[in-house]
C-alpha cells in the first residue's frame, strides 16, 4: 500500500547494498534526529523487528495514528478511517529494506512531567530469502542495541529458533555487565499475533506474561545451552513483557484489496490492539532510551547510531567483545561532552558581566572545570580500566578544549 497524505514519511537510515554490506546514511539520521525542537530532549526509540510478511509496518502505522491522536485510543471506533504512514502490503512478498525510521517525532509529555521525542523504527524482516542469516542477524542486533523497547513480533507462538535469534545480544549483553552495568538493554516485548489458544492464555498482557514465563521456564530436561539462553535473555534485559493479540480477520489476511480501512478490521482484534497501544506508548509507560545508566538524547543516538554501524558494516556482527569497546568509546566521549558543555556553561555565567578581572577568571575557571570533572567522574565508564584511564587523562590534561 502507498503512504497516505501525512506530515511524515518513511526514512531509510540503513541501506542493504548488494555485496552483503550495509550502509549508514548520516544525513537521512540527521534530518530526523537533530530537528530544532527535539535534538537536544531525551529519546524513547520503538522498535518493531521479526520474520517478514508478518506485519509489522502495518503494526507501526497504527502506533504513528496512536501518538498523533495525543495518545488516545478513541479514533480506532471511527469507521471511515483508513491507515496511512509505513509503506505495506498483504501478500508474500517483503516490503521494508533495511532500517527505516518516521520522520514524524512525537514530543510527548511523560507522567512524570518530562518530554520525550518518540522515534518509530522499522526493520527488514528477517528470513526473506534474499539476505543472509548474516544480515538478518545485523539489522536484528540493531535495533534491539539502538531502541528502548523492542516489539519481537512473532506469528501465533513463541518458538525455540525466535529464542535462539537473542542469542548474538546476550552474549554482548553478558559482556557489558562485567562492566559495572546493570542490563544491557531496556524493554523486550515479545508480540504473539495470531494467537489461536486463548481457552490457555488469555489474550493480552496478563495471558501472555504467563504464556512468557512458561516459555522461558528453565528446567532439568532442557540441555544446558537452552537454559543458558533463558537465563542469558532475562538478564540482558532490563524487563520483558508479552502480548498475545487475536487474528485481525480475514478481510485483512486474505483480501488483496485491503487499503487499512479500520471498518474490515474485526472489533476483537481493534478492542486489544488498543490496550496494546498503552502499553508500548501511553505516557505513564513511556521512558527514554538509556545506554549505561545515562538517559539518550535524540542528538546522541545519532553518535550510537553510527558507532554500532561501523561495528556491524561489512553485514556480520562483530564478537561482543569489539561491541563493547565501541560502545565503551561513545559512551565515554559523550560523558566528556557533557562535562564540557557544564564547564562551557559555568564560565558563561561567570564572565556574564564584562569585563572580567583576571582572578576572578581564574577562580571560574578552577571551581568550573572541578566540578566538571566530578560530573564526568560520576559517571560509570564503560570498556575496561585502560579505556577509562585514557579517556580520563584526557579530562584531566588541564585544557578544556582537550574534552572535545
Amino acid at each position: 500500500m502507498a503512504q497516505g497524505p501525512s506530515s511524515g514519511r518513511a526514512v531509510a537510515v540503513l541501506k542493504c547494498m548488494d555485496d552483503g554490506s550495509f550502509e549508514l546514511d548520516i544525513e537521512a539520521l540527521e534530518e530526523v534526529l537533530l530537528a530544532e525542537h527535539i535534538w537536544n530532549i531525551p529519546v524513547a526509540v520503538i522498535s518493531v523487528a521479526g520474520s517478514f510478511r508478518r506485519g509489522k509496518s502495518f503494526l507501526l502505522n497504527f502506533f504513528i495514528q496512536y501518538l498523533r491522536n495525543q495518545c488516545r485510543g478513541d479514533w480506532l471506533r471511527k469507521c471511515n478511517t483508513s491507515l496511512d504512514g509505513f509503506a505495506w502490503r498483504g501478500g508474500s512478498e517483503r516490503e521494508t529494506k533495511g532500517i527505516l525510521l518516521w520522520s514524524e517525532v512525537f514530543v510527548v509529555t511523560t507522567s512524570k512531567g518530562e518530554k520525550v521525542a518518540v522515534v518509530l523504527m522499522d526493520t527488514q524482516g528477517t528470513f526473506d530469502g534474499t539476505t543472509t542469516m548474516k544480515g538478518t542477524g545485523t539489522i536484528f542486533a540493531l535495533s534491539t542495541m539502538l531502541s528502548s523497547v523492542q516489539v519481537y513480533n512473532l506469528s501465533q507462538n513463541i518458538g525455540e529458533d525466535d529464542l535462539q535469534h537473542l542469542a548474538l545480544f546476550c552474549d554482548y549483553g553478558q559482556v557489558v555487565k562485567k562492566d559495572g552495568s546493570n542490563n544491557a538493554f531496556q524493554t523486550l516485548l515479545f508480540l504473539v499475533r495470531d494467537w489461536s489458544f486463548p481457552y490457555e492464555f488469555r489474550y493480552g498482557a496478563h495471558g501472555g506474561r504467563a504464556y512468557m514465563e512458561k516459555r522461558l521456564e528453565v528446567c532439568d530436561e532442557q540441555p544446558e545451552e537452552l537454559r543458558n539462553l533463558r537465563r542469558d535473555i532475562r538478564s540482558s534485559f532490563e524487563e520483558i513483557a508479552c502480548f498475545l493479540m487475536p487474528h485481525p480477520g480475514l478481510k485483512v489476511a486474505t483480501n488483496p484489496e485491503f487499503k487499512g480501512c479500520l471498518s474490515d478490521i474485526d472489533i476483537d482484534f481493534k478492542n486489544h490492539l488498543e490496550k496494546l497501544l498503552a502499553v508500548v506508548l501511553h505516557p505513564v509507560n513511556l521512558f527514554p532510551k538509556k545506554i549505561n545508566n545515562c538517559i539518550i538524547t535524540c542528538e546522541k543516538l545519532l553518535m550510537y547510531f553510527k558507532v554500532y554501524a561501523e561495528s556491524f558494516k561489512n553485514g556480520e556482527a562483530s564478537d561482543p567483545m569489539s561491541i563493547r569497546e565501541a560502545t565503551g568509546v561513545a559512551n565515554n566521549t559523550s560523558a566528556l561532552t557533557d562535562a564540557l558543555q557544564y564547564y562551557l556553561s559555568e564560565m558563561a555565567k561567570a564572565c556574564a558581566d564584562t569585563p572580567c578581572a583576571e582572578h576572578h577568571l581564574r577562580k571560574s575557571h578552577e571551581e568550573g572545570f572541578a566540578a566538571a570533572l566530578r560530573k564526568f567522574d560520576a559517571v560509570l565508564k564503560l570498556g575496561g580500566k585502560e579505556m577509562e584511564a585514557a579517556v580520563q587523562d584526557k579530562a584531566c590534561a588541564g585544557d578544556p578544549s582537550n574534552i572535545r
